[in-house]
């Protein structure tokens, strides 16, 4: 459901002047997945994507957000062709909160804009004319513009699939 929730991640797109809708849903009450998340705030699952975060085995290698669509899994050969990397790894959930300082289920590239990520955005987002992210918080998304949303965190946009 579209609400007038605010939090530092709505209040920054206000001050970019950035136009999106706001969503939130119960996830104390079991909405976890991004799956579930977009029958909750009534989209399409491949258009709600989330962010995961993979570490490169190179030591001087920034952490990466990767923004998929919901419903996908991460192929990490692939990724790690597109980013330049030799190997990938997820992060675990610990290392994922640590690194973002955000719970998992509330990780928004949004929220880490200039924090020293690489952020990534698998081409299938192109497809849509707006996609919903995490707002920085477990039980908000964001629906925005694609091309905003790529703007804002300095996405590359890669191909991700066989």
């Amino acid at each position: 459901m579209a609400t007038a929730f605010k939090n530092n991640v709505t209040r920054w797109l206000d001050s970019q002047k950035v136009s999106y809708t706001a969503y939130t849903y119960d996830y104390d009450a079991g909405v976890h997945s991004a799956v579930e998340v977009a029958a909750a705030i009534g989209l399409p699952p491949e258009q709600v994507f989330k962010t995961l975060v993979a570490l490169a085995d190179e030591v001087r290698r920034k952490p990466m957000l990767v923004l998929v669509p919901g419903a996908e899994t991460l192929d990490l050969r692939i990724f790690a062709k597109a980013a330049n990397a030799k190997k990938v790894k997820m992060a675990t959930h610990e290392q994922a909160e640590a690194l973002t300082g955000l719970q998992t289920g509330g990780i928004s590239a949004l929220a880490l804009v200039n924090k020293g990520f690489d952020v990534y955005l698998d081409d299938r987002a192109l497809g849509f004319a707006q996609i919903a992210v995490s707002a920085g918080q477990r039980g908000a998304n964001i629906l925005l513009a694609v091309q905003d949303l790529a703007k804002l965190v300095h996405a590359r946009t890669v191909h991700l699939r066989a």
